[in-house]
Order: structure tokens, then C-alpha cells, then sequence
């Protein structure tokens, strides 16, 4: 079941925590999350899951940006939200979406427990111009079901700035799996 706008506000102070909270944000089941005003993006060619890729990081000036098609822009919510005893999801707005522009490509699906400001996974279809401040995403939340644990990882819990991936410190934790050998077919 996912919590109607009413709901979402009653909630507030309680088992969600959206700073700061505007309430022209407020929508009919969920609520309008803005862009902060720095991006950052990788500088490496090719990534790897295994080491700590770096990144630089771009400031929106206020005449906007340009994103550049086939290129990955990792960006963060202003606000800094919370939840408890729910499932938050962020999703793009269809008015963002209808420019070519994907606001997470793979992590819209949030914890129970989450404290923190969203990383956006942002991508462009075509030279978009953005702004600082524009309403890019909507969260909503969904009632769980069950007997559950909140959210605690120390990759991402309570995070204050743009959280490029940080795989590499799971993987660090096992070591690579070698290859299986293929079993070869009988011969006839």
C-alpha cells in the first residue's frame, strides 16, 4: 500500500523526516524532492567495481548546465530525509522524464531505515540544460509487511554529500571467485 499525500503529512515528525519540507511539494501520494547544486561525475574511461574510482566534482551555476548524452552524473537530493517502519522509493517526474532525462538508473528503491540524502543516478538521452533547486524526483512510501530490520550500512547510512559507489569495499571483504572450469562436451 503506498501512503497518500494526507498520510505522507501526518507522518512527518514521526515515522518520516523530509528537511526541509515544503509543503507546495506535497503531492496526492508523494512528495517532490529538489536538485542540490553540484554534480559529480567519474574520471576514469572504464570503472571497476573493485578499487575506488575517483571523481570530480561540478557546481550548476545558475544559468543552468548542459548534460552530455552517454555520460553518467552522479548529483543529490537538497533534502535530507528519513524513514522509519516504511519503504521510501524515489521515482523521476514524468515532466523530467519527457526531456530525456533518467534521474536514477538503477537505485529508486530505498531501505526501511534510511537516513540520508538521495544519490541520483542521472543520465541524459540529449543535451539537457538543468537548474539547481528544480523539483527532479518524487519519493513515496510503502507500507511493509512482516517483521523487519531498519537499514545500517556504513556505505551509505546518514550520508551529507553525493555518494559515488562504494562497492569496492564489500568486494574488499571476499575475494574474486576464479573462474569455473567449463566441462567439455562428450565426443561422439
Amino acid at each position: 500500500m503506498i501512503l497518500s499525500g494526507k498520510r505522507i503529512l501526518e507522518e512527518l515528525g514521526k515515522r518520516i523526516v523530509i528537511e526541509p519540507f515544503c509543503p507546495e511539494n506535497l503531492n496526492p501520494n508523494s512528495y517532490n524532492l529538489t536538485l542540490h547544486d553540484e554534480l559529480l561525475v567519474y574520471e576514469e574511461k572504464e570503472l571497476d567495481m573493485r578499487r575506488e574510482n575517483r571523481v570530480r566534482r561540478i557546481k550548476i551555476p545558475p544559468q543552468g548546465l548542459v548534460l552530455e548524452p552517454m555520460r553518467l552524473y552522479l548529483g543529490r537530493t537538497a533534502e535530507r530525509t528519513e524513514t522509519h517502519g516504511l519503504v521510501p522509493m524515489i521515482e523521476g517526474r514524468s515532466s523530467i522524464g519527457r526531456l530525456g532525462l533518467f534521474v536514477h538508473v538503477t537505485a529508486g528503491f530505498g531501505d526501511v531505515g534510511f537516513c540520508g540524502y538521495w544519490t541520483l543516478e542521472m543520465f541524459a538521452i540529449q543535451p539537457v540544460r538543468i537548474y539547481a533547486g528544480v523539483q527532479i524526483c518524487q519519493i513515496f512510501y510503502h507500507e511493509i509487511q512482516g517483521e523487519y530490520w531498519e537499514y545500517n550500512s556504513d556505505k551509505y547510512q546518514n550520508n551529507r554529500d553525493i555518494q559515488p559507489s562504494l562497492l569496492f569495499k564489500e568486494l574488499a571483504q571476499r575475494p574474486p571467485k576464479p573462474a569455473q572450469p567449463q566441462a567439455s562436451a562428450p565426443s561422439g
